[in-house]
């Protein structure tokens, strides 16, 4: 995967483990544009989910990295934009199928169900795998709703 600026956005539950990311994305050289939140206060994941949308789907950023506690809101949030496929990746195989098969360009992470090293595996492995393309690409020009 060719990297530009990773964008960051999570919500208060997954602000901690963006906060590690951050680190993360610094150990590989790899620069990185944070969206919000920037604290543990209670806020709303969709504040912060749109704009690191928009970010990847105007090609500021590419590819975005997005955490909630369960990874389930931010993610239907991103969805919802037309340019965006955010993969909820737990496991370092789900990360790779994401990129795979569904070439995803926003990986989204549960803050409250993984730890540190989870997700250290799993971005490494996002970050490692390439798109297939082929009959993976035709299934992907499908998803649009226009």
């Amino acid at each position: 995967m060719e990297v530009k600026v990773v964008g960051l956005a999570s919500d208060h539950a997954g602000y901690p483990l963006k906060e590690y990311v951050k680190k993360y994305l610094d150990n590989k050289g790899i620069a990185w544009k944070d969206f919000g939140t920037n604290s543990e206060a209670s806020c709303d994941y969709a504040d912060f989910a749109h704009p690191l949308a928009l970010a990847v789907e105007s090609g500021e950023c590419y590819p975005g990295i997005a955490v909630c506690g369960s990874g389930e809101g931010i993610s239907m949030t991103l969805n919802k934009h037309q340019g965006i496929r955010a993969g909820l990746s737990w496991l370092p195989e789900i990360a790779h199928l994401c990129r795979q098969h569904n070439n995803a360009n926003v990986l989204v992470m549960p803050g409250r169900f993984i730890t540190e090293e989870e997700a250290t595996a799993i971005m490494d492995e996002f970050f490692a795998t390439k798109f297939e393309g082929g009959r993976h690409q035709a299934r992907i020009d499908k998803m649009a709703v226009n």
